[in-house]
């Protein structure tokens, strides 16, 4: 069988979130139990089945289609920092064409493709039994394990002679004042306890990171990009949304409800959004409208015929 990878268009998002929703539907029906209250997002990611959050990821990561024998078999998505570390966030091949050998040809074109990548890192389910022995197999090593994850790495060994490579030096508590360190690259880093000010962190790209209980105060966010975040239970005060758009968002598993008090949102548009259960009150109407009706015509009529 010929197996052989391709950049990812917009055009095959539709076939790879139809290739993706099959596989890890099967998955869920293999390892999670039948109550469909438990939830596995290693199995089934958010957004898996969203044609939408396929294309952010297109447009964003480096995504392959997975091709054999002229058909698309599956797909892998990677995220990259820099260009010497990166991460696997999605592998998936089809339940038709598992079981050939092609996953693993698949992770030894990928190391091909990106052949300066000295680290790569990735996160699979606790249930997944077979998926650990897959990413041992491909020589990766666990270094956490958690109730419902398993995080697994691989270094690939390289004649590293870089002088810029600092590693496994003790850091900590160290002021850096007028410092230039533009262009470095952070990998297992702990910054834990760490404050930045009054810096230029302009085109900075962060991902998979802890970041909770973080303060982020009097910055310049122009322009930037927040996708595929977990920001449940967290507050956002005293922000200029000027230009914001929330696409294919949702209130995740929990579907607490959003609060807004005190923000003006003059000329913001909702469409194709759920907004079951929302209550607008003490509110400035003037001008809103839904479905092209004006809301304070839509009130005096509702108050006419309740007058009556």
């Amino acid at each position: 069988m010929e197996i052989t990878i391709e950049k990812a268009s917009f055009e095959d998002a539709a076939l790879l979130t139809k290739i993706k929703k099959k596989t890890f539907d099967a998955e869920a029906v293999r390892w999670l139990d039948e109550d469909k209250s438990v939830v596995d997002y290693n199995i089934q990611p958010p957004g898996y089945d969203s044609i939408e959050k396929n294309r952010y990821m297109i447009r964003e990561l480096e995504v392959y289609k997975v091709i054999a024998d002229k058909q698309m078999a599956g797909g892998i998505f990677i995220t990259l920092t820099g260009t010497t570390y990166g991460r696997i966030d999605r592998i998936f091949i089809h339940p038709d064409f598992q079981g050939k050998g092609i996953g693993s040809r698949v992770m030894q074109l990928i190391e091909k493709e990106f052949p300066e990548v000295r680290i790569w890192n990735l996160e699979t389910s606790a249930r997944q039994k077979n998926n650990h022995y897959f990413y041992e197999k491909m020589g990766f090593r666990n270094t956490f394990e958690f109730d419902e994850e398993y995080c697994y790495e691989k270094r690939i060994e390289k004649n590293v002679k870089d002088k810029r490579l600092l590693m496994d030096e003790n850091l900590s508590g160290r002021l850096y004042e007028q410092c230039d360190l533009s262009n470095s690259v952070c990998y297992g880093v702990n910054l834990e306890g760490s404050s930045v000010s009054n810096s230029n962190l302009m085109d900075v790209h962060v991902s998979n990171c802890n970041m909770r209980n973080g303060k982020y105060q009097n910055i310049n966010l122009t322009h930037s990009l927040f996708a595929d975040l977990n920001l449940s239970y967290s507050k956002i005060a005293h922000v200029t949304l000027g230009g914001v758009r929330f696409l294919n968002t949702s209130l995740g598993e929990s579907e607490d409800p959003l609060s807004f008090e005190g923000c003006n949102l003059q000329g913001s548009k909702f469409s194709n959004c759920n907004l079951k259960g929302v209550e607008i009150q003490e509110s400035d109407l003037s001008g809103m409208k839904i479905d092209n009706i004006p809301v304070e015509e839509l009130l005096e009529a509702y108050k006419r015929l309740h007058n009556t």
